[in-house]
């Protein structure tokens, strides 16, 4: 059974024109957040990643139809070539991951490709609202969101150091630790005697980075200690 041609969907080239401008736009914005951080993946490539997910999109949805009317297919599924758009884009995301030692970089790259992809699905399908929200939302995590939770985690998160404590040769290191905060946790102690001096050394954990200054101001004024220092 032939179908009509006007029951298939079609764009013209306005549209067309506006869908790919949109996603090459809003994978911009992301791609230029990116190229200012330095990162290995910059505006150029988020722009053609968006540009190009919104025509895989495109041609998926609309690029069949004159079979369609012609009657080539029985049916279509203008969700054929889109949906291997999600599984495609992993491929380029991995190449934006690097790992140096036991670090591992480009992990938010490659996220913000994949967001970059589904922007330009949603674009080239003509869900402009979802696309520009997605874009603002992205943005939104990529800054002050990351800088927000740098500062929750510095604030919150555990900090361990060295703690260097300097005392006469002989002297008990017990005054020392009974006056470390019990805030403070002691993973390891070490002493080393050096000619006319003993060294204490502790690896603490302390709760809070302004809490190793207090630590230190703390024990300078325990009795017999010659110097105290803080090591990161």
């Amino acid at each position: 059974m032939l179908l009509l041609a006007s029951s298939v969907p079609s764009l013209s080239w306005p549209e067309v024109l506006g869908r790919l401008a949109l996603a090459a736009a809003l994978g911009a914005v992301l791609g230029l957040e990116r190229e200012l951080r330095e990162r290995e993946a910059g505006l150029r490539t988020h722009l053609l990643v968006s540009l190009g997910s919104a025509l895989f999109t495109i041609v998926s949805a609309y690029g069949f139809r004159e079979f369609a009317t012609a009657g080539a297919f029985s049916r279509i599924d203008p969700t054929r070539i889109a949906a291997q758009i999600v599984t495609g884009i992993g491929f380029l995301g991995a190449g934006a991951i690097i790992r140096q030692g036991l670090s591992i970089r480009g992990l938010t790259t490659a996220a913000t490709l994949w967001v970059v992809a589904a922007i330009g699905l949603a674009t080239g399908a003509g869900y402009y609202s979802a696309a520009v929200i997605t874009t603002a939302v992205a943005l939104l995590a990529l800054g002050p969101l990351r800088t927000l939770g740098h500062r929750m985690i510095v604030r919150f998160r555990a900090e361990t150091g060295l703690l260097l404590v300097q005392l006469p040769a002989g002297q008990s290191p017990s005054g020392v630790i009974d006056a470390v905060d019990p805030e403070a946790h002691i993973e390891t102690i070490e002493i080393r005697q050096e000619g006319d001096r003993r060294t204490l050394e502790l690896t603490v954990d302390v709760p809070r980075p302004e809490k190793a200054s207090e630590l230190v101001a703390k024990l300078a004024d325990v009795d017999h200690v010659l110097e105290v220092r803080w090591a990161d």
